[in-house]
């Protein structure tokens, strides 16, 4: 085949390949969420979400099924650039103006709710694929009404914890101590992760209350969910972790890479093994043109 002919069938095949590739679905991420104190929906995750048990959780799955529950991981944005407070508007902060989530923002005294203190506290995070940035914890200021919707200015301007992520979780979690100010009654602690090797960022709230009897506060606790938890409920997730600079997902339980990457996220169907497929089927398809063109032009050569 002369040199010219090889450039011709390449180039096709370059082109195919980047066409193919142009409509392939781009995936979605999961990265974690607050385990202590415990998020909205990693607690509804943590009570099953085919079989929740507080009111309010029954209430969720109802509005927006269980989706929501599994992909307890990533409420996020995948473009907000530092840009917060600008792009989500009051009323929407837990969900992150997502609809998938919308439940989360509702402004009940029911949420499952854990007992703190003011004082210096421990914040756990369960990442499921670690990233450099920024975490950043907010409180609900003092006279704060968990009966109506949180607004940006329910928060107070200095956080309570500022934590630099980095790309590298091995036990699972990203522990950092967080500095809690003298309040009583129900409040919402507020988490955004941002990162700093892509515009993407992470949301969560959790509920918390001052002053509860010890009691009264065991009962009703949420719980974080168990890493048998985790693993169950990955074949139901629809994010991925994978397609973000290298990132890869940890258990905590091992530290090692997890094998539940299942399918991508809102627009997406596809799994990762379906797109491992796909990606075999197109080389296949290219060396078969390949070999194709050269069998033609030697027919060509011996009339």
């Amino acid at each position: 085949m002369s040199a010219r002919r090889n450039a011709v069938t390449l180039g096709a095949v370059g082109a195919a390949a980047l066409t193919i590739a142009a409509l392939t679905p781009v995936t979605a991420s999961a990265h974690g969420a607050l385990s202590t104190p415990v998020s909205r929906v990693s607690g509804c995750f943590a009570e099953g979400p085919e079989h929740p048990q507080s009111q309010v959780c029954k209430d969720l799955v109802a509005d927006s099924g269980t989706q929501p529950l599994y992909d307890w991981n990533e409420v996020n944005i995948a473009n907000a650039n530092g840009q917060s407070r600008t792009i989500i508007p009051d009323g929407h902060l837990c969900s992150a103006n997502r609809d998938k989530y919308r439940a989360l923002d509702w402004a009940r005294t029911d949420w499952p709710a854990t007992t703190v203190a003011a004082g210096t506290t421990d914040i756990s995070f369960r990442v499921t694929a670690p990233h450099k940035g920024t975490m950043t914890l907010y409180i609900t200021k003092a006279g704060y009404d968990p009966t109506k919707p949180l607004k940006w200015s329910d928060l107070d301007d200095t956080p309570i914890a500022v934590y630099n992520t980095v790309a590298s979780a091995p036990s699972g979690y990203y522990t950092f101590p967080a500095t809690l100010p003298s309040r009583t009654g129900r409040h919402l602690i507020y988490q955004v992760w941002q990162r700093s090797d892509s515009p993407e960022a992470f949301y969560g709230c959790s509920d918390v209350v001052f002053g509860q009897g010890t009691q009264a506060a065991a009962a009703a606790a949420p719980k974080a969910p168990t890493e048998q938890q985790i693993a169950a409920g990955a074949a139901r997730s629809t994010v991925s972790h994978h397609g973000h600079g290298g990132d890869v997902a940890v258990t905590s339980t091992t530290a090692k890479l997890a094998t539940s990457d299942v399918t991508a996220g809102d627009s997406s169907t596809g799994t990762l093994e379906t797109t491992l497929s796909g990606s075999a089927v197109l080389a296949s398809g290219a060396v078969g043109l390949l070999l194709w063109s050269r069998r033609k032009a030697a027919a060509r050569a011996k009339v």
